[in-house]
This record gives C-alpha cells, sequence and structure tokens, in this order.
C-alpha cells in the first residue's frame, strides 16, 4: 500500500512552508503503508500536473495534499474542494489567478473520500488540536485539492484523496499577531492523520 503526501513550497515572501517541512520529515513508512513524499509548486495549475506525473509514477492508493493555512490555530482536514478560484496574492509563477471555475465541466464541488473524523479524533487523541474545517478557500491549496478529485473522477477512480491544513510554524509569526504550531507537532499530527488514512 502507498500514500503519495505533497507540501507545498515556501510562498508570499514567505522562507519557509510548513507544509513540505512537515512533509520531508513524515516516516518512511507509517501502518504498513509506503508513504511519497513530494514537493509541489505553489503554481495554480502546474501544481496539479506534478501530482499527475506522480500518480502514473507511483501509483499510490492514497493522496495527501498539505497546505499552509496561516491564522488557524488546528490542523484542520478539509471535507469538500469546490469548483472555484481567486483571490488577490499571486502564485509564484507571478500571477493572481484568474476568478472563475476550475473545470468548466466539473461539479461544483467534490468531497474528500479521506476519513476525516477519525484523522480528528486520532490527531485529538495525540494530545493536538483539530477540527473538520468545511472550506479549503480559494487559492492553490483548494485547486489542487478540486483538481486532483477531478483527476480521481476521470482517470484514477481506485484512489482516494483529501486534503489537510496546517497552521505556521512559530519562526513565522514573530512579527504577526496569528498562532502557530511547532514543526515537531505538526509532524506528529499528520502521522497520526496517515495512520487513520491507511487502516481505513
Amino acid at each position: 500500500m502507498k500514500i503519495l503526501v505533497t507540501g507545498f513550497d515556501p510562498f508570499g515572501g514567505e522562507k519557509i512552508n510548513p507544509a513540505i517541512e512537515a512533509v520531508k520529515r513524515l516516516p518512511d513508512m507509517i501502518n504498513g503503508a509506503e508513504v511519497i513524499k513530494l514537493e509541489v509548486p505553489t503554481i495554480f495549475g502546474k501544481s496539479a500536473a506534478v501530482v499527475k506525473d506522480a500518480i502514473l509514477k507511483e501509483k499510490p492508493d492514497f493522496v495527501l495534499n498539505v497546505g499552509q493555512a496561516g491564522g488557524r490555530r488546528m490542523v484542520t482536514p478539509e471535507r469538500v474542494a469546490i469548483n472555484f478560484q481567486g483571490g488577490q496574492t499571486p502564485d509564484n509563477s507571478g500571477q493572481a489567478p484568474q476568478e472563475g471555475p476550475i473545470q468548466v465541466d466539473g461539479p461544483a464541488a467534490y468531497f474528500t473520500q479521506l476519513p476525516i473524523k477519525e484523522e480528528v479524533a486520532v490527531i485529538r487523541k495525540a494530545g493536538l488540536p483539530a477540527q473538520i474545517s468545511n472550506t479549503a478557500g480559494t487559492y492553490v491549496c483548494n485547486q489542487l485539492f478540486y483538481q486532483v478529485q477531478y483527476l480521481r473522477e476521470h482517470d484514477f477512480p481506485q484512489l482516494k484523496a483529501g486534503f489537510i491544513h496546517i497552521p505556521y510554524l512559530p519562526e513565522q509569526v514573530v512579527n504577526k499577531n496569528a498562532p502557530s504550531m511547532s514543526l515537531a507537532d505538526i509532524v506528529k499530527a499528520l502521522t497520526a492523520a496517515i495512520g487513520a488514512i491507511v487502516s481505513e
């Protein structure tokens, strides 16, 4: 069994992104499942192409995308991806998204196939704050979440996929009034969540 876990590179002027930093530090095996780690660019469209190539190469049973949600206090497994992109912040190509649908022939939304209630339960059991989120935003995180679901529907029906948002790291909030979580705790939370995913 394999799970492909992705993390975004730094964006928005940040020098670090807790998503890829945590993903790089995950164990290589969790509950008998091989963990394939992948850095993805914070670029609309390109991130999904990188993930598709990895799915074709690795043939994982699960895909878990991880992204930073600055301002959140908890680790938040996402319930739903919406068919909409927008926002004012340019991605790492320097382009702001063109507001509108991600896929013109796609449904309004996709629900994750991952056991988000169990993910929250095991993260809390590990002593860390977690709750289900019902909005992945409209930036690259939601777009990648939606695009992987679209790929699943059209090309990889056996795949189960989802998304988890994580807080800032402490070093990112030295000059911000925002909550944070240590890298060790984020890795611990993701490890617990992946354990729940691959044990389904």
